[in-house]
């Protein structure tokens, strides 16, 4: 099944994908495409069965295994899908929903999904609520049998293009602060919603601030149990950690080993010891990370969840990113100073980006914190906010003279 799968996928890239040319940003496909042509493409992609391979049919899946899903990835790896925007959705929000969401939700939103008509984002992070998520001041009162969400969230990718998004609020500030969330459906249509970009430190605003003043959520808006948001965030975290962890980066990405060492050898530098020990040295770690993230989908694919190690491939991940960058460094040396040729400046911007990776989808202190106490079984760090009401705490931005509900920016 799966080589008469692989061959099929195979010639549907051939084509209907254009393949990667050295140069092409890892992470950042479908960004020289419009939105309408992304929503066609994925639509053409599930047209094909290629979207959705591990979802149940019932939902718009194509109820294959998780043998299909490494076979496409392995296949896809040098194609360029302009279909980036749909990422998150169906990489986070998406599995969350079928994991803890409503019958009714993952009938409405999942196919929706899948064929490219909705675009989704998450909103997890504030101002004063980043590493420490269950931190989160944003509210949502109940009102008849809906609620009234206030708030600002931070740090959001695809808010400004998507449809809908799954946010956390505090539903109850008298609990301790993890027991009194719940996470819900949010239109980013709605009146009420603002979206604001972000600017970075390489020029880019991949990201957004989000502000919701009485923003209304429907009663099916609830995801999951009311004020038992922290677990369906541990869900979606973990889907987000293996998301990132096990993307397969493509073999032209600037930063691979691959286009380093050809860029090494056109600057005429492979001669130098040093760079040659580098360049060695990111192989063997890239090759190390790839490995790590197909035995995870190979355990899934047999039935074990990977669970908190998740985490070891977000943080390996992340740091395989920042010693790339390091390499390019070395590689590039005083060759990078006032180029203007387009090559460099790529591998430049990547370079300033790099260390957004350690911070990104779970800083690597907390994942650190994770990996020692959830795989390696060491001791928690000491939590005295853990059973005080959250509305007793003075966390993130909480002040005495601003209440816990209250939805202005600050």
């Amino acid at each position: 099944m799966t080589e008469d799968f692989r061959a099929r996928a195979r010639a549907w890239l051939e084509a209907n994908a254009p393949r990667r040319a050295a140069g092409d940003d890892d992470g950042e496909s479908g960004a020289a495409t419009t939105l309408a042509e992304q929503k066609a493409f994925q639509a053409k992609l599930y047209d094909a069965g290629f979207a959705g391979i591990t979802w149940p049919t019932e939902y718009g899946g194509q109820g294959l295994t998780n043998a299909e899903q490494i076979d496409w990835s392995r296949e896809a790896r040098d194609y360029d899908l302009p279909n980036g925007a749909f990422f998150i959705g169906l990489s986070m929000p998406g599995n969350t929903i079928l994991e803890v969401g409503s019958e009714a939700q993952k009938k409405r939103y999942l196919p929706a999904m899948l064929r490219g008509e909705e675009i989704w984002c998450q909103l997890f992070s504030e101002p004063g609520a980043g590493s420490d998520v269950a931190s989160l001041q944003t509210s949502a009162v109940r009102d008849g049998d809906g609620w009234v969400l206030n708030g600002q969230k931070v740090w959001t990718s695809g808010a400004q293009y998507s449809d809908f998004g799954a946010v956390l609020a505090r539903t109850d500030p008298a609990k301790p602060k993890h027991e009194g969330i719940s996470m819900f459906i949010v239109d980013m249509h709605a009146p009420g919603v603002t979206v604001r970009p972000l600017k970075v430190a390489t020029g880019h605003s991949p990201f957004n601030e989000v502000f919701f003043d009485n923003v209304r959520i429907p009663a099916d808006g609830l995801i999951g149990e009311e004020n038992k948001g922290w677990a369906a965030a541990v869900v979606m975290l973990r889907h987000e950690r293996i998301a990132i962890g096990t993307m397969s980066a493509p073999r032209t990405s600037p930063l691979g080993y691959e286009s380093l060492r050809s860029l090494a050898a056109g600057l005429g530098r492979t001669d130098d010891q040093a760079v040659r020990r580098r360049l060695a040295e990111l192989y063997a770690r890239s090759r190390g990370v790839q490995l790590f993230g197909l035995l995870l989908r190979e355990e899934a694919m047999a039935g074990r969840l990977p669970g908190a190690r998740g985490s070891v491939a977000k943080l390996a991940g992340s740091d395989l990113g920042r010693f790339a960058a390091n390499v390019a460094l070395d590689v590039l040396g005083d060759q990078l100073a006032g180029s203007d040729a387009e090559e460099l400046q790529t591998v430049a911007t990547l370079i300033v980006a790099a260390p957004g990776s350690a911070i990104a989808g779970g800083t690597s202190e907390i994942q650190r914190n994770i990996i020692g106490e959830r795989v390696l079984g060491l001791a928690k760090d000491p939590g005295v906010d853990r059973s005080t009401p959250f509305n007793q705490l003075r966390v993130g931005t909480q002040r005495s003279d601003v209440p816990a509900s209250s939805g202005e920016p600050r």
